[in-house]
């Protein structure tokens, strides 16, 4: 396992569609891996593959609870329910913070590390994250979505 380098907000990857999984081979596993060890590096809560760039439809996400880390390989959201103003922040934009609307509730199919598909329902932060994550692999960040003057740049403490 590896940490790679999360690309930041300029870059142009960040804005680009990811290419559907064909096979969860061992190359696929590699990459799994080494985005959860990124993700959690950071302290971050989701990753998609193009913030390590990677134009392949890979998501991984952990609450820090008991049930992750979640592995969405070929994510779809197929239900969406209710809405929820919600404070966002993103590994590739790091500092920044912005109110964004994302569903309360969504429903995600996906296939898991070994290839087997499975669904998701996924409630309030979790619903956050997916929607998030998915938005990346469809080249949408969350600045795209934030509610228009809600921007915050948090300077870290040394």
């Amino acid at each position: 396992m590896a940490v790679r380098n999360v690309r930041l907000e300029t870059d142009e990857i960040l804005r680009k569609k990811s290419r559907p999984v064909d096979v969860v081979d061992d190359k696929i596993k590699e990459l799994v891996d080494d985005m959860i060890e990124t993700m959690h590096s950071q302290d971050g809560v989701g990753l998609a593959a193009p913030q390590v760039g990677i134009l392949k439809r890979v998501v991984v996400i952990d609450l820090y609870d008991d049930n992750g880390p979640y592995v969405l390989i070929n994510p779809e959201i197929i239900k969406e329910k209710g809405e929820q103003e919600v404070d966002e922040g993103c590994l590739s934009f790091p500092n920044k913070f912005a109110k964004v609307i994302r569903p309360a509730e969504v429903t995600v199919k996906a296939l898991d590390r070994d290839g087997k598909e499975f669904k998701l329902k996924g409630k309030g932060l979790l619903a956050q994250a997916i929607s998030h994550e998915v938005d990346h692999l469809n080249g949408i960040l969350f600045i795209d979505k934030m509610i228009p003057g809600t921007m915050e740049v948090i300077t870290p403490q040394k």
